[in-house]
């Protein structure tokens, strides 16, 4: 059985991040939440009630990657700012992707426990009528992971006047349900082609760019998506991809890599705004020399931050829902990683997207002592 640990994340770990901690000593003994008790996102920050509608995407001009008698398709989950909560809270994973996912994890937890998550975002909410374009978020998860570990931020960038398009990779991840009833696995996992892997995501996140864009778009119920104004952020192998996913498309403006090595050949010089954001070992002339390459071909607005006490996986909702299970990823309180993460990459994306200069980038700040700057 493969065992990219849902708490631990060992195979994603180890081939993402470029080590493995062993986060499970660090675990406490408390036991899950009683029965019927449903484990909670942390609360966006934001002044808007967020909505949530998902669309099924094909690319008609495309053979998907990893199984080459299909076409490319995608599902996709959007995250907008609405005028009021709809009447149906949005569901974390649909039971399928809770089941799949945790089998993968080798760990003994309730097939549904993923599912019965509760989000701060309601199904097909009315979008808020916010004059002009609206800047949008490209979420792109990590190698194996379901595109919902990135839900805790998508809602924190909608209720701030973001919209969020959360990218599901298909055959990329364990456990992506498809409206006709079909819930795909991570295909990918058994050939772990990492370049391919980032070029790949990267024509994903074009093609979703020029649906979302496009005339046919599946949104149209709120103020237009402004092509000038897109960033991507991704975790671990979405983090990675940022770079081919700029390379290949000047729309993307801006970009943040959630403690995802590079993998992928850093010999482009690019000069568009880029964050760098990751786990201690993620140091100049750490274990991981990509970033320090990488490092050298930015030639734009850049930031390398680590963050004391962090794993590969405190960058996702899986720190804080951890937490909640009585488990650790980290040293760092998972609430506290949340907290961290999420003002961190907005501040970046506000500044690059919206011209609002946030000080948080500056230098180290006296309310995040655990967060240290690298200039190398």
């Amino acid at each position: 059985m493969r065992r990219r640990l849902f708490l631990v994340g060992a195979a994603v770990a180890a081939a993402l991040a470029g080590t493995l901690s062993a986060t499970t000593a660090h675990a406490d003994t408390r036991p899950l939440p009683p029965p019927g008790t449903a484990l909670v996102l942390p609360v966006p920050s934001g002044h808007h009630p967020v909505g949530r509608s998902t669309v099924h995407l094909k690319d008609e001009n495309r053979a998907d990657p990893w199984v080459p008698s299909e076409k490319r398709e995608l599902m996709v989950s959007l995250w907008y700012p609405a005028v009021r909560p709809a009447g149906t809270p949005s569901p974390y994973m649909t039971a399928e992707e809770s089941e799949q996912y945790l089998a993968a994890t080798g760990l003994d937890l309730p097939t549904d426990l993923l599912a019965n998550v509760r989000t701060h975002s309601t199904v097909d909410a009315k979008p808020s009528k916010i004059h002009g374009r609206l800047p949008l978020v490209v979420l792109s998860p990590g190698f194996g992971m379901p595109r919902a570990t990135l839900t805790g931020l998508a809602e924190e960038f909608a209720a701030r006047g973001y919209v969020v398009a959360g990218i599901g990779h298909n055959y990329e991840a364990d456990g992506i349900s498809f409206p006709d009833g079909r819930t795909t696995s991570c295909l990918a996992c058994a050939d772990r082609d990492y370049p391919k892997v980032g070029a790949v995501r990267a024509e994903d996140i074009s093609f979703v760019l020029d649906e979302l864009t496009g005339p046919r778009s599946p949104w149209k119920r709120g103020a237009p998506i402004d092509p000038g104004r897109i960033a991507v952020v991704g975790h671990s192998a979405g983090g990675f991809s940022t770079i081919p996913a700029m390379l290949r498309d000047p729309r993307v403006k801006a970009a943040v890599n959630m403690d995802g090595n590079f993998r992928f050949p850093n010999d482009t010089p690019l000069d568009r705004p880029f964050l760098m954001l990751g786990q201690p070992s993620h140091i100049p002339g750490g274990i991981d020399s990509t970033w320090d390459e990488t490092w050298t071909e930015l030639t734009g607005w850049k930031r390398w931050l680590s963050v004391d006490d962090t794993g590969h996986l405190s960058f996702t909702d899986l720190a804080s829902l951890a937490k909640q299970c009585g488990m650790s990823l980290q040293r760092l309180d998972g609430d506290r990683a949340d907290a961290i993460t999420r003002a961190y990459v907005t501040a970046f994306v506000d500044t690059h997207l919206r011209g609002r200069n946030a000080s948080l980038l500056d230098g180290p700040a006296a309310r995040f002592p655990e967060v240290r700057f690298h200039r190398p």
